[in-house]
């Protein structure tokens, strides 16, 4: 496959002229951004840590730069891509992979196609997004309240996106989606990346990280319920853990026995609680 002819994906006016050439605009509207570092693009694909055969879902690929760093790790890669002329393009470049078997393209939303892919072909083991702005939460939460999970995904995400999946509790950023995120995965840095290493230029600065697959999850006794509870305890932050329980069992007296067993301060908010402590009082109250 040493001959295929791939895009200089270093070059933003290679970029330009080939997207020209095809007749194709960037759209806003899919956070389309192509990341011209290259030294980027491969410690990304080192922190997958692909080994020969391993199967690996990739989200986005635009015309192609991370696909072929993972495809040359030996992986078999299935890629997720809503914009119908990188579509066109993958598909051009990429056509010995797909032929071999090794690449296949998932045309679409990936919020309404991942589901069903991954019914039909099981969970891989790697997943890699440049993730849309827009659609990077919601997948994260999609996939973890569906049971999904996989031994490691690198995506990269508005900053700010990273951060709250990050956040520690006390803090400002610490949410439902923190507890999500953290209660399914173990998170690290990879790198953050300025809005010079990609064109067109971002607004706003990206951060990759690692999440890798927590060996003790589910660490509750009925994960659906933790779900629900979560949520609702961080449905209106202004409010105690008290009220806010209290509503979501539509009962104050069983919240404040259930928070009494807990150990946990009936004026307290959820941003003050440890991710331990909603696990011992969700399955307090899955007792109830």
């Amino acid at each position: 496959m040493t001959d295929i002819s791939f895009p200089d994906y270093n070059s933003p006016i290679a970029l330009k002229e080939l997207l020209e050439a095809k007749n194709m605009a960037m759209q806003k509207k899919f956070g389309q951004n192509f990341l011209v570092n290259p030294k980027a693009r491969e410690q990304l694909a080192n922190a997958l840590d692909i080994t020969e055969g391993a199967t690996v879902w990739e989200i986005g690929p635009g015309l192609g730069a991370m696909t072929i760093e993972i495809l040359k790790r030996g992986a078999h890669l299935t890629v997720f891509e809503i914009d119908r002329g990188f579509i066109a393009v993958l598909k051009h470049i990429f056509a010995p992979y797909m032929e071999s078997g090794r690449l296949k393209i998932v045309e679409g939303d990936v919020l309404k196609t991942w589901k069903t892919i991954a019914q039909d072909e099981g969970i891989p083991c790697r997943f890699f997004g440049n993730l849309p702005y827009n659609i990077a939460a919601s997948l994260l939460a999609d996939t973890i309240e569906n049971e999904v999970r996989f031994e490691k995904a690198v995506i990269t995400v508005q900053k700010e996106v990273a951060l709250r999946a990050m956040a520690q509790p006390n803090t400002q950023d610490f949410s439902s989606f923190s507890v999500l995120c953290q209660w399914a995965y173990t998170l690290k840095t990879v790198m953050d990346l300025a809005g010079g290493n990609f064109w067109p230029r971002p607004n706003v600065d990206s951060r990759a990280i690692l999440l890798t697959a927590r060996d003790d999850f589910p660490r509750c006794k009925i994960p659906k319920h933790f779900l629900k509870m979560q949520r609702a305890l961080f449905l209106n932050r202004r409010k105690t853990i008290k009220n806010n329980l209290s509503a979501f069992l539509s009962n104050t007296d069983d919240a404040l026995a259930a928070l009494k067993s807990a150990e946990i301060a009936p004026e307290a908010r959820a941003e003050s609680l440890p991710i331990e402590k909603m696990l011992q009082l969700s399955d307090i109250l899955s007792l109830r």
